[in-house]
This record gives structure tokens, sequence and C-alpha cells, in this order.
């Protein structure tokens, strides 16, 4: 919660006015009582036209002042939570960036979808509300029960009463109200995430026949939902009933007691509709004292969980400053020693890596699955911290690198295929902001992806849709590799990303990497003997280890663990050889 203070200092204005302006819209309409009592007492008394006209001009005024204030107080209000909401949401985002795929990974992408959309927004209607009625509901209350006493010390008691009863009747309202709250915004979590995977994984749902299991599934979720929603609806709808009762109750009381005090004269008829007036005013201020409770204890709610990922520290930090120096006589890349383990895990994934790569190699990984393949070259531009060890660039420990610069020197191309919304030159650019057509169409056919440009009728500036649904897996592929390349990287990681491709384009693609890309070191991860044969060097991993390294042919006389992986490949191999 402390961390979002900071936010509201940036807008001290708007929560210093707003507030200040409500009161004084609740002190012009704490004067409407009386005015009304003098036109009753004196003016509809004496019969004096002129004064109830007096009165009802002077009433229009206080409305109007009472109206300005209230639109000076809105405009600020909304100035400030909106803007509060804005920096928050920003910053959120930022800090999400900022995390590793640790902590990514542990946080889930429903949790973080519904905390910067819906838990923002709700903090923000909450200030909004806040702003507009911390002081104007007790300054009302307040005020009324003060000019209550004015008029009538002894009916005034009833107010007095009456005010702790209907504060504490909210009060045990909203305290009960507050976890169900919580339960609502998990569950849309879980809502978020079912709906999520059903998006992602439509096509194997479908495949499976798993429709109707996943919409008994999302009902299942969908009832939950809807349960504590109407919970927490029944018990906000307590509020109403139970105040109203207690005001009429009061006001009851007021007329009992305040008929007898107009029958002996100790009571005017206008002083007694005033403190009915004032009484109503007391459960308007109460009942909207409770909305900005109910209003606020949701934003408080989605507050704590926006906190709990603010709190969150990247392990993986930034180092500020200039990008030192390479040490051309040192390898590209060293692992020396390194050990990681992935959160919660008691064994590592990877253990005791030694491993040196210079300048100018191509390296192929592989290994079976789960052998720590991905976590390798993960470690390398800091996407994960390794547990234990060291990793240099150049000579330079990474961790002495600025990320941004550290990342610059590398194109990766992940496992899975991303594109994003815009066109194919909007993609492409991501590698490279500055990148010319002529360097786009030279990464393009390095890629094996020319033709899946050219083959558009707008080209270059075909549209690509959320995450390259028009595109098949293998020209996502293709694209995503030309977007490594065009930035033409010291490094380049290529994990398993050519795993859509057919085995003609796949050694087109290999081949075309060899003879354009011989400056650039090249690390190719890969479940496929072939595709990594005709590296300068074969890394081999098996549960975490590295088991072998050399050429195909020495591995393949040396190395168990690659000559089976080759032995199992085999037929698919001669195939293409």
């Amino acid at each position: 919660m402390r961390r979002l203070l900071p936010y509201i200092k940036n807008y001290k204005k708007e929560a210093i006015v707003a507030p200040l302006f409500k009161m004084l819209e609740a002190s012009f309409e704490l004067l409407i009582p009386i005015v009304m009592a003098n036109i009753v007492d004196i003016g509809i008394k004496y019969n004096n036209t002129n004064y109830i006209w007096k009165m009802c001009l002077l009433m229009i005024v206080l409305g109007i002042l009472g109206l300005a204030c209230s639109l000076v107080a809105q405009y600020f209000a909304a100035t400030g939570s909106a803007g509060f909401g804005t920096e928050l949401r920003r910053d959120f985002y930022a800090h999400i960036n900022s995390l590793s795929y640790q902590e990514l990974d542990t946080i889930g992408t429903a949790t973080l979808v519904t905390r910067v959309t819906s838990d923002i927004n709700h903090i923000q209607a909450g200030l909004n509300l806040l702003l507009r009625l911390l002081l104007r509901s007790p300054f009302l209350v307040v005020g009324a029960i003060i000019m209550g006493f004015t008029i009538s010390s002894r009916l005034t008691m009833i107010f007095l009463i009456a005010a702790p009863l209907l504060g504490l009747a909210i009060f045990l309202i909203v305290k009960i109200s507050i976890p169900v709250y919580k339960k609502v915004q998990n569950t849309l979590e879980k809502l978020i995430s079912l709906t999520s995977d059903n998006y992602e994984g439509a096509r194997v749902i479908r495949a499976f026949a798993r429709r109707e299991h996943e919409t008994k599934a999302f009902d299942g979720v969908t009832e939950e939902l809807e349960a504590y929603q109407i919970k927490a609806g029944k018990i906000a709808g307590l509020m109403n009933p139970v105040t109203y009762l207690m005001v009429n109750l009061a006001i009851v009381g007021i007329l009992w007691f305040g008929s007898v005090d107009v029958n002996i004269g100790a009571l005017t008829q206008g002083q007694l509709i005033a403190l009915v007036s004032y009484m109503t005013k007391i459960l308007l201020a109460l009942l909207m004292l409770a909305v900005l409770i109910m209003t606020v204890t949701k934003g408080i709610a989605s507050a704590i969980r926006v906190s709990e990922v603010l709190v969150i520290e990247p392990s993986i930090k930034d180092t500020a400053g200039a990008l030192p120096a390479a040490q051309n006589d040192q390898p590209i890349i060293t692992f020396t020693d390194v050990n990681f383990y992935y959160k919660g895990d008691k064994e590592p994934t990877l253990k005791g890596i030694n491993l040196s790569i210079r300048k100018g190699e191509t390296i192929g990984i592989i290994g079976g699955t789960g052998s720590g393949k991905t976590t390798l070259v993960n470690l390398i531009p800091r996407l994960y911290e390794a547990s234990k060890g060291s990793i240099m660039i150049a000579g330079n420990d990474i961790k002495s690198y600025p990320l941004k610069q550290l990342r610059a020197k590398m194109g990766i191309v992940p496992q899975k295929a991303v594109l994003f919304a815009g066109t194919i030159r909007d993609n492409i650019k991501w590698g490279k902001k500055a990148a010319t057509d002529e360097d786009i169409y030279r990464a393009l056919t390095i890629a094996q992806a020319r033709q899946v440009v050219e083959e558009k009728v707008a080209g270059l500036d075909a549209k690509v849709t959320a995450r390259g649904k028009n595109f098949s897996g293998g020209q996502r592929q293709r694209l995503t590799i030309a977007r490594a390349l065009v930035r033409q990287p010291d490094i380049l990681i290529l994990d398993d990303s050519s795993s859509a491709l057919d085995y003609a384009t796949d050694a087109a693609l290999r081949r075309a990497l060899k003879e354009q890309t011989t400056k650039m070191t090249v690390l190719l991860v890969s479940q496929r003997a072939i595709a990594v044969r005709q590296a300068n060097r074969i890394v081999v991993l098996d549960n975490g280890e590295i088991v072998g390294q050399g050429t195909h042919e020495q591995l393949y006389e040396a190395c168990d663990v690659y000559r089976e992986i080759c032995l199992s490949q085999q037929a698919r191999e001669e195939a293409v050889s």
C-alpha cells in the first residue's frame, strides 16, 4: 500500500482542491434548510410574498454556488484519479518488464493481466470517490448535527443516537464484504487464465474433442464468480434497507417529539421541517459514505494485490554505466562452473557447465527433451540469472554489461515464434529500428522468408494479425529468424527455431547461415542431429550436464548419448543426405 502513496503526491493540488470545494458545496447545502424554515415561519406565516421571493432567490443562488463548487471538485478529482491511474499503470507495466523470466514464471500471465487492468481501475475509482467524498460526507453529518443543535438541542439528541448506529451498521456491512471482494478478484484471475488457455489452445481443444469438457470447466469458474458476486451484492444490498429503516425511525421520532414542541410553542413548523431535512441529509451523507467505503474497500483490496507485484524485486539487476571494452583475445562466450535452479526445484537444471566459444564459431547444442538446452542459451542474454558460476562475454562478466547493450549484441529466436500485430516491416524492424528495405530483404533471403513476403500483394506492408495467426508455423519461424538477422548481431541464438520447417527449407537455411554469417557466432539449439552435424562443434547435454563436445564424427564414436540420438533419427537423415 505504501508503494502507491508517491503517486498521490504527484497530484497534491488535485488532492487538496477537490475535497475543499466539496466542503464548500456542503456548506451551501447546510444553509438551505434554514432558508426553508424562514420561508415557512416568516414568509408563509405572515403572507409576505416579497420575502418568499427573496428567500427563493437566495436558495437558487446557494444552489448555483453549490453546483459550481461541485463541478470544480469533480474536475480536479477526475484529473487526479485519472493521472494517478495512468502513472501507476505505466510504472506497473515497466516493473513487469524489469522482472526476469524467473519472476514472470512464478507470477503468471492471468495475474498480471487482471492487476494491470481490473485492479488498477478499482484503485482509480476508489481514489476518485475518496477525493470527492472524504471530507464532504463527514462534514455534512457533523454540520447537520451542529445546525440541529442551533434549532433544538433536545431533538438533536435523536441525531446523536441515530448517527453512530448508522455508522456501526455501515462498518459491519463493509467489514463482511472485504474478503468477498478479494475472492471475486481471485476468481476473475482464474477466469482470465482459463479464457487465455482456451484461446491459445483452441486448435488442440478441437482436435481432441475437448470442447464440452472445457466449456464445463469455464461454466464452473463462471458460476463460482457469479456466486461470489451475488454474495457481495447481497451484503451490499443490506446497506440501503438497514440505513433507511434507522433514519426513518429517527425521522418518526423527530416528528413525534417535535409535534409536541410545536403544540406548546417551543418549536416552529419551519424549524421542524429543517430538522427533518437535516436528518435526511445525515442519511444521504452516510449512504454516500457507505458507497465511498465500499468502493475504497474494493480499491484497497486491489491495491494490496498490485503492491504484491510491485514489491517483487527483480532478480536480475541492470548495470548503469558504459559498455565494457571487449577483450579481443578472449573467447566470445565463456561458461565457468555454471549451475542453475528454477525456483522451487530441488535439483539443478544445469550443473557444472564449463564451455568456451570462440568468435565466429557455429556451435550446435543437442540433447533430449528437458536436458537444459534452452535454459543454457537463455542464461547468455540474462533472461535468467545463473545460480552459481560466471558467464563472460568477450572477456567481461555479463553482469557488467547494461542489459540493453548486452541484448543488443545478440539476435535471439526463441522456441515459440512470436509476431506482433502490425506489418511485416514493423515486425522485422524490431531487430533494427533503422533497417532499410535492403537490410530487411537481405535478412529475409538468409532466413528463407523472402518468398513469404513476395507472395503478399502488399509485400513488406502486408498485415500481421495478433501473434501472427495469419501465417503458418514455418512462416512465423522464418520471419522471426529474419528479425534476429537484420541487426547483424555478434551472437545469433537459434533455439530450435526451425522445428516447423521441412527438411529442404531447413537445409537451405543452414547453408545460407554458414555462407553469409561467417563473422557471427551462431548457437544452434536443436533436437535434430542433422541440424547441428555441420557445426564447428557440437555440445551434447544430458540431464543438465555437458556429456560431450566435438565434431559429428568425434561424438558419434565417443559419445553414447549423441550416437543414440543419431541412430534414432538415422532413417530421416539418410532421406535428406
